[in-house]
């Protein structure tokens, strides 16, 4: 329910103005002068203002100046008796979005409320695919035929007309942002915004900022009004990847937020409901970091109302000659090598042999690198050797040791990882980004496995 605040010293204007919204299922505050808005302002937030031009205490100019200065983006209606051109051309340049001389109809008022409420939602949605467009990482689709993910989707369908919190978990790689996404636009919720937050990437003390935004002056740097992630998403989707990354001080701040439907800025003490679905992910085992007292076992709970897990591609190998073909024409647009590449017979059995430890992510980045180099309009074995992969076939389950099978000097497969990750970080002198590339995973791929053997800085 929106809720609007009506300034003005005449109580029938207020009282007015105020049947007429409240019968549209609007909610009204009223206040007879300046000083009585701003303490409103401070206590609660407000989706409109409604602003008389004479006032007995604050002229409405300098009242619309100073609503303006603490939000930039709530709506103000500037309504007065002595309508002019000037008055009018005066509220503007300060900031009003609107201009209502008195006497007015109730469908008057009706229809600028209407109007102005419908504008802040799309000045809010293009801010947020304003940010969006900056991280778009082309094709969102979820590709595969196979069993486990034709049953994955179709459980992901039927809970996508529910609010329930939905839970994802599984392997780096597996696709966890796009089952959520893909959730969502299932949802009555799609044509809302769709708002990702990578917790593994939040500095502790932004969380609260970036998650529930901050007032103008909160903290140095500060200079204006932030709307935050959950704001943002106001009657779509919140998800939340990597969601065994934040301690447990930000979880209990979290966990009001899943419980109450809340949020309060940085820097203010007003409430503001937000109507979000929350979706969050993970490639850790929640349930043992709750056991090691890492993680809440009461934000859990919260999370795992709906819970789903995405399977690695191994265990999906029908999907990967999809896939690979599907990678192929996307990345020989992206580089320009039309008609699109093509793959041997013999490259894509290797292709459906290999374990992918980094799931469809190694396979894309893998892909790319491939159309990036190859040199011939099909790729062959040969290209796939000297792009790095090994051509050796491999198994779903790790092999039992064969009977007079010497095995002294066999490394587990990890460890020879881990020493191979170590060799690359040196010859890039540190640099992770450049690292990242030379090894066909992406930066937060190797940040996790760096994290997961205690190397990162």
């Amino acid at each position: 329910m929106e809720r609007i605040l009506i300034i003005d010293d005449d109580p029938a204007i207020r009282d007015g103005c105020a049947q007429v919204l409240r019968r549209r299922g609007y909610e009204c505050m009223e206040a007879a002068t300046g000083k009585e808005a701003f303490s409103l302002l401070d206590r609660l937030d407000f989706d409109i203002v409604l602003v008389d031009l004479k006032m007995p205490d604050i002229n409405g100019l300098d009242l619309i100046a100073g609503i303006r200065q603490k939000d930039s983006l709530l709506p103000i209606v500037m309504i007065t008796a002595y309508g002019t051109i000037q008055n009018a051309v005066e509220a503007m340049r300060l900031g009003a979005n609107d201009f209502l001389p008195k006497p007015f109809e109730p469908e008057e008022l009706l229809m600028v409320v209407k109007k102005c409420l419908k504008a802040r939602m799309l000045t809010i949605e293009n801010i947020y695919l304003r940010e969006e467009l900056k991280k778009k990482e082309g094709d969102v689709r979820i590709v595969g035929e196979s069993r486990p993910i034709i049953d994955l989707l179709s459980q992901a369908r039927r809970v996508a007309p529910t609010d329930s919190t939905v839970l994802i978990t599984g392997e780096s790689g597996t696709g966890k942002g796009l089952l959520a996404r893909y959730i969502h636009e299932q949802s009555p919720r799609k044509d809302a915004p769709f708002v990702s937050v990578d917790c593994s990437t939040l500095v502790p003390s932004l969380f609260e900022s970036e998650l529930f935004g901050h007032v103008k002056g909160a903290f140095t740097g500060a200079t204006e009004n932030k709307l935050g992630k959950f704001e943002l998403a106001n009657g779509g989707t919140v998800f939340l990847d990597e969601i065994a990354n934040i301690n447990l001080d930000l979880q209990a701040k979290l966990l009001k937020v899943v419980e109450e439907k809340e949020i309060t800025r940085v820097g203010s003490h007003k409430v503001t409901k937000v109507d979000v679905r929350i979706i969050a992910a993970t490639n850790q085992d929640l349930r043992l970091l709750v056991q090691k007292g890492q993680f809440r076992e009461d934000l859990f709970f919260r999370l795992n109302v709906v819970a789903f897990k995405t399977p690695p591609l191994r265990i999906r190998r029908p999907d990967i000659p999809l896939l690979a073909r599907h990678f192929l024409k996307k990345f020989s647009e992206k580089h320009r090598r039309l008609p699109a590449l093509s793959l041997t017979e013999e490259a894509m059995d290797a292709l459906i042999s290999y374990y992918w430890p980094g799931n469809v992510r190694e396979l894309e980045n893998f892909i790319e690198r491939l159309v990036i180099f190859s040199t011939g309009k099909e790729i062959t074995l040969d290209d796939l050797e000297i792009s790095g992969l090994p051509l050796e076939k491999a198994s779903d389950e790790p092999a039992s040791t064969p009977p007079n099978i010497e095995t002294d000097g066999i490394e587990p497969l990890e460890q020879i990882e881990k020493a191979y990750i170590i060799k690359v970080l040196k010859s890039t002198k540190g640099n992770k980004t450049l690292a990242s590339q030379l090894l066909g995973i992406d930066r937060k791929t190797l940040r996790l496995k760096l994290k997961k053997w205690g190397m990162v800085d």
